[in-house]
């Protein structure tokens, strides 16, 4: 394994241990000190990637970020209103399913919300592009109302401890379906004779 193979393996691991810790203490409760220890490091090996906390913080939702700006992207090329709000829902779906630490830690410690805004400095407010990709550029007050419940309802749908346990498959299913129940977007084909009832 080669120096940079190693130092990366190094940063993910710590990166998993972070998100680990701040699942369980939160972003204030964990220390540098507290991820260190966890890893079996040096607090002086954690500052050789991160100087601060708030670093690791960022790093650990850029991923998440990152492909949540891709997948808006994806659907705004999409040719039809339906296929935008279709590509857009799915997107936001499977990042809620890929990154269900995450996403619970989001619902729930304010710590990660600093962290996001920080990392979106100077990005469009991806939250309003969202609603605009499911709402459309103008909608009246129930479509935004209805679109707002429904982005917070599937984050923390999905980001719930109870859950946790659920496949992805079966999660994605159930949250696909109600995001376009709540969208009123016509019954996904290939769905299952006992979703349908």
């Amino acid at each position: 394994m080669s120096v940079g193979t190693a130092a990366e393996d190094t940063r993910s691991r710590l990166l998993a241990t972070a998100l680990r810790l701040f699942s369980k203490h939160g972003v204030g409760g964990t220390s540098l000190q507290m991820i260190a220890d966890e890893l079996g490091v040096t607090k002086a090996a954690v500052y050789y990637h991160f100087k601060t906390k708030d670093e690791i913080t960022e790093a650990v939702a850029a991923p998440a970020l990152q492909e949540l700006l891709a997948r808006m992207d994806e659907a705004e090329l999409q040719r039809t209103r339906g296929a935008q709000i279709d590509q857009a829902l799915s997107g936001f779906v499977d990042i809620i399913v890929r990154y269900r630490s995450l996403i619970a830690l989001f619902n729930s410690d304010p710590g990660i919300m600093r962290a996001i805004e920080r990392s979106l400095d100077g990005v469009e407010n991806f939250a309003a592009r969202m609603r605009t990709l499911l709402a459309g550029p103008d909608p009246d007050l129930a479509t935004a109302i209805n679109v707002n419940v429904m982005l917070a309802g599937l984050a923390l749908a999905g980001g719930a401890p109870e859950q946790a346990d659920l496949d992805d498959e079966t999660l994605r299913t159930h949250l696909l379906d109600i995001g376009r129940r709540m969208l009123g977007r016509p019954k996904r084909r290939g769905a299952r004779a006992e979703d349908k009832s």
